[in-house]
């Protein structure tokens, strides 16, 4: 099966395709200044309800503020952040599930007793810890994120590893002289690629939610940085009388880790068609 061929995977792509196209031209797509204030307009309802106007088809939010710009430039930290923590969970993933997969030994049992140990504790719980260690700010929380999140690339790769060093062409490689790192990079990883690619996608949807947490806590992207998470706790008060503010980067948040999630599960498809057929 291939995503060509799942219509629900090519809507989810279709999401993340204007999701994108919203992060990296926000200034062009968005309405409005997203910090600017305009207290006689305060709380006005979406452009659809009695009182709504389409100078603000979304409506505003408590300051004033353009919800739908808001929540256009909210897009681009929930992207950097997300795949931000990705690229560093899996490198930082990758190379320890190779290393301990490929060499075994104690190297191997040091590092999956240390992967068991941070496993032991949520993740969010953790990310809160050194969040408020480290302080609050965008390369902090994607910091953060990355070095919670390298446990499931490590041990993915290295049960697949596990397995391709015992074939015949690692033992051949071997008994050529060719050296360790050479056959981790040339004959081992291409072949777990495509594993990292389904974990990565599945790990920026988390890595996403995840930011939306911290900083609904305040403990995130610091309040100048227009945010998903921040405006949920900013909307929370108005939920009774103005549910817009909140409901829309909420549905923004929801519909972007539902597109990713769904991308994830058809790219695993792709990369292991016989766990689809079961």
């Amino acid at each position: 099966m291939t995503v060509v061929r799942n219509r629900l995977a090519l809507v989810a792509l279709g999401v993340l395709a204007l999701l994108v196209i919203a992060a990296v031209f926000s200034p062009l797509l968005a309405p409005d200044d997203p910090a600017k204030q305009q207290l006689l307009a305060r709380l006005e309802p979406p452009a659809w309800e009695g009182g709504g106007s389409l100078a603000h088809p979304l409506g505003t939010d408590q300051l004033g503020r353009d919800v739908l710009s808001r929540v256009i430039y909210g897009s681009r930290v929930s992207l950097l952040v997300g795949i931000g923590a990705a690229l560093l969970a899996g490198v930082v993933g990758a190379v320890c599930g190779l290393f301990a997969g490929f060499r075994g030994g104690w190297p191997d049992r040091v590092l999956m007793r240390f992967a068991d140990i941070q496993l032991a504790f949520p993740s969010l719980l953790l990310a809160l810890v050194i969040v408020g260690f480290l302080g609050s700010g965008l390369w902090n929380v994607v910091l953060v994120l990355g070095f919670t999140g390298w446990v499931a690339y490590a041990r993915v790769v290295r049960s697949e590893v596990l397995s391709l060093r015992t074939r015949d062409y690692v033992t051949q490689a071997r008994a050529t002289g060719v050296t360790d790192l050479t056959i981790m990079r040339r004959h081992l990883l291409p072949n777990v690629l495509p594993h990292l690619a389904t974990i990565a996608t599945l790990h920026i949807a988390a890595a996403i939610v995840a930011e939306a947490s911290l900083s609904y806590l305040g403990l995130g992207v610091p309040k100048e940085t227009v945010t998903w998470g921040s405006m949920l706790a900013d909307g929370q008060l108005y939920l009774g009388t103005s549910w817009w503010v909140a409901v829309f980067p909420g549905l923004a948040l929801m519909l972007t880790s539902l597109a990713i999630n769904i991308t994830g599960d058809a790219l695993r498809d792709v990369a292991d068609p016989k766990a689809y057929r079961r």
